[in-house]
């Protein structure tokens, strides 16, 4: 490392924020970035510990090459930073965004002063590549002439394509909605991850690198699924796992109670210019929301609801609330589930835990206008209520943010009688389902989990596909070496 003592001699600095009363104001990104210079002081506080653990099985899936740009960027040399970045992360400009940065709760630094700012250092690399041209289509010297399927645009389904394009292979990928991006497109919000300026300038490099993508194409339901195994040499299964947890309890079906994800993806539908018809409209203006659900996909309901002038947000949990430091069940370099404000909850809102929802209530018409709570104790045999501390929260949207139980069970599962695993999701060997040819990989594959997981599962199904299509060993010499530089 070139600045031995770094770490010692300049203190963290973060990317700044628009203030709050200026960015509820509008749906775009609301993160100032630091200049060169301070970003390159940033890097120098790598310690070159001698065990990386940011980048180990503790810190990033994708075993990103931390320490190896922070150096690149301290003495200056952002191209290089910019390789070693791709080398091992298909899209950094994702996980610079909305990484939780597992890898900084596993730098060494971290176990008792502020730890290295990896992404940020991780979102000025990928942006200043874009900005000097070095983010650029990678076009394969030769073709194969073997084609794949991709089913699924998310993270895993993009990285599974990008791998595999890479290698020469022919890729298609289908989606079911109009617009390429799965979870990036229609679950993050705008605020957080810019759909025309960073998705789909991304989109559009892959097809300039040969890619094709297939929108509205709803395979195993609207397209058999048969039919692209007959025309493709291999196909990949990365759908998501998109079934929501639901709460049926009394009164489920008034009007106003929704699944997180039916309100998130119809506003990042609206911000890229999709009308929406006055029957299918969710619009918090004006309303009493309430959000079902502590984690992020609630917090973003919270976020979408201030931008839209809610007149009142609660967000209540089941879980108690978690403890504001490590503890001796979360010791370092393990992530700490600790508790922590989103962006969008200091934008404004009401939080309570240990709640439990007892019932809906509905008017006349059938129209939600509360529901019915109370607090839980919690115990080693689970949670019991607190008698006398029942209460009425006033609602006129409810938004289900609880989590997703899998992928969906009908579609591709059903017509290949797909082998699926104790969770539901599509059980595999080394990616390989059970059906001859079909692969797997994402959240399909092992449940609910973070864009960078996604990332890494693409990457590590790209491989299997690969070896399957070429009869031998693939062009990875290991699972972290990268087709980036094969092209």
């Amino acid at each position: 490392m070139g600045k031995i003592t770094g770490f010692k001699d300049y203190e963290r600095k973060n990317f700044t924020l628009a203030p709050v009363e200026e960015r509820i104001k509008h749906s775009n990104e609301f993160v100032t970035p630091s200049s060169k210079e301070d970003m390159e002081l940033q890097g120098a506080r790598c310690m070159d510990c001698g065990v990386p653990f940011c980048h180990s099985s503790y810190g990033c899936p994708l075993g990103n090459l931390i320490p190896q740009f922070n150096d690149q960027i301290y003495r200056g040399k952002w191209e290089s930073a910019f390789r070693s970045l791709m080398s091992t992360n298909n899209f950094p400009e994702f996980t610079g965004r909305v990484c939780p940065a597992i890898c900084e709760t596993a730098c060494v630094l971290g176990m008792n002063n502020d730890a290295v700012s990896i992404k940020g250092i991780e979102y000025s690399i990928i942006e200043k590549a874009y900005d000097k041209g070095w983010m650029k289509p990678q076009i394969p010297k030769t073709r194969t002439g073997k084609k794949v399927a991709i089913i699924g645009s998310g993270p895993a389904g993009l990285s599974v394509a990008n791998q595999l394009n890479k290698a020469g292979h022919n890729v298609t990928v289908y989606e079911r909605d109009k617009r390429i991006g799965g979870l990036v497109r229609y679950g993050i919000p705008n605020f957080k991850l810019d759909k025309k300026k960073v998705v789909q300038r991304r989109v559009d490099l892959m097809k300039e690198e040969g890619i094709e993508f297939i929108t509205s194409a709803h395979i195993g339901v609207d397209i058999e699924l048969k039919t692209l195994q007959d025309k493709y040499d291999a196909v990949a299964l990365c759908g998501g796992a998109t079934l929501p947890r639901d709460l049926p309890i009394e009164n489920r079906d008034a009007n106003g109670v929704h699944f997180a994800m039916e309100f998130l993806s119809q506003c990042n539908s609206r911000i890229e210019g999709e009308v929406i018809s006055k029957e299918k409209e969710i619009l918090a203006t004006g309303k009493h929301i309430v959000v079902i659900g502590g984690g992020d996909t609630g917090s973003d309901c919270v976020g979408n609801s201030v931008r839209q002038n809610a007149a009142s947000i609660t967000q209540i949990e089941l879980m108690p609330k978690a403890p504001l430091e490590r503890t001796d069940a979360m010791p370092w370099p393990l992530y700490p589930r600790v508790f922590k404000l989103s962006t969008s909850q200091e934008e404004g809102c009401d939080m309570d835990f240990d709640i439990l929802s007892k019932s809906f209530i509905k008017d006349e018409n059938g129209d939600i206008k509360g529901i019915n709570c109370v607090k839980i104790k919690w115990s080693d045999k689970g949670f019991s209520e607190i008698e006398g501390t029942e209460f009425i929260l006033k609602a006129d949207l409810i938004f289900l943010a609880m989590g997703f139980l899998g992928p969906e069970q009908t579609g591709v599962i059903k017509e290949l009688s797909l082998d699926t695993d104790e969770r539901s999701n599509v059980l595999t060997k080394d990616y390989a389902t059970s059906v001859e040819g079909v692969f797997s990989a994402g959240d399909m594959r092992r449940g609910q989990s973070l864009v960078v997981w996604a990332i890494h599962e693409g990457r590590e199904c790209a491989i299997a596909v690969d070896e399957y299509l070429s009869q031998k060993p693939t062009l990875l010499n290991s699972r972290n070496k990268s087709l980036y530089e094969k092209c």
